[in-house]
């Protein structure tokens, strides 16, 4: 395993009526409208819009998924945005739903 050598993202997903993560990570990925992409410490600074899927957040043996749909990805200066229309939180094996 690569040391990502005190390097991280701070990561916040995020829809008008619920916080599903903030915090920092490795890497994450996203799902865009047109496929999965993948952001790491240095990306180059981009917008694009969300599809439906997982979030999924990793920080050395750690992993939060969150579900959204909808909404937009902004990477500035290693700091991940989602900004998602909703976000899906997994809460005692159920799935809620909270919409903005």
């Amino acid at each position: 395993m690569i040391e990502a050598g005190g390097r991280k993202l701070k990561v916040s997903v995020i829809s008008p009526s619920a916080v599903g993560f903030v915090g920092e990570g490795e890497s994450v990925i996203v799902p865009a409208y047109d496929g999965l992409m993948g952001v790491l410490y240095g990306h180059a600074p981009m917008m694009t819009l969300l599809g439906e899927g997982e979030v999924v957040v990793r920080d050395g043996s750690e992993e939060h998924r969150i579900g959204v749909a909808g909404g937009f990805l902004q990477v500035v200066e290693n700091e991940v945005s989602v900004l998602a229309e909703r976000v899906i939180t997994d809460d005692s094996d159920d799935l809620e739903v909270t919409s903005g």
